[in-house]
This record gives structure tokens, sequence and C-alpha cells, in this order.
């Protein structure tokens, strides 16, 4: 990997917009539930539920599953891998930008 290659420090695993979507708000957010996701990024079930697992099987988000009175809700945070993997893919977004040499 070149010292000077502008895409060397980006994740692939943010490449899709869905996902640095779910992973920017769950930076900001202790947790955010999936109706909360899925309104805020104006995605499917289907689409969403996906990129979830994507996250998920790549140790970025934990899976909250619990109820509020009888119905079932799950609401997603962020690890503290997840956290540096993506604070890491925007640094080399800056620098990318920025144009650093």
């Amino acid at each position: 990997m070149s010292v000077n290659n502008p895409i060397a420090g980006l994740n692939k695993v943010f490449d899709n917009r869905i996902r640095l979507g779910v992973m920017s708000m769950l930076m900001v957010n202790e947790e955010v539930s999936f109706n909360d996701l899925k309104g805020m990024l104006e995605v499917t079930d289907g689409n969403l539920a996906t990129h979830l697992i994507n996250l998920e099987e790549n140790d970025l988000i934990k899976v909250h599953k619990g109820f509020i009175g009888r119905k079932t809700n799950t609401t997603y945070s962020i690890t503290k891998a997840g956290e540096k993997a993506f604070t890491d893919h925007i640094t080399a977004l800056e620098k990318m930008i920025n144009g650093v040499k």
C-alpha cells in the first residue's frame, strides 16, 4: 500500500451510503431504534436490515432486542471497534479531501 494512495485509509465497509448514514447516526446517539434509522435514512425495512447485518457481522454495531409494553423494540449502538473504525475512515476521508501529500 502506497503512502501516497489517497484511498488507502478508507474502510470498504463504509463505501455504502446507508452504512455511512447508520454509523454517523450511531456516533452521535447512544442508541437508535430500527424505525428511527429507517425513517431518518428513508430506506425500506429489507434494505436497512441487510446493511445492519453487515455492520453487526463486522463487529461495528451491537443489536439490542427488547420490549416496550408488548411490542418488540430493536435498537442499535456503536461498538468501541466501530467507533475507532469509523473515526479512522473519516480521518482518511478528510486527508483525501485536503489532498495530504
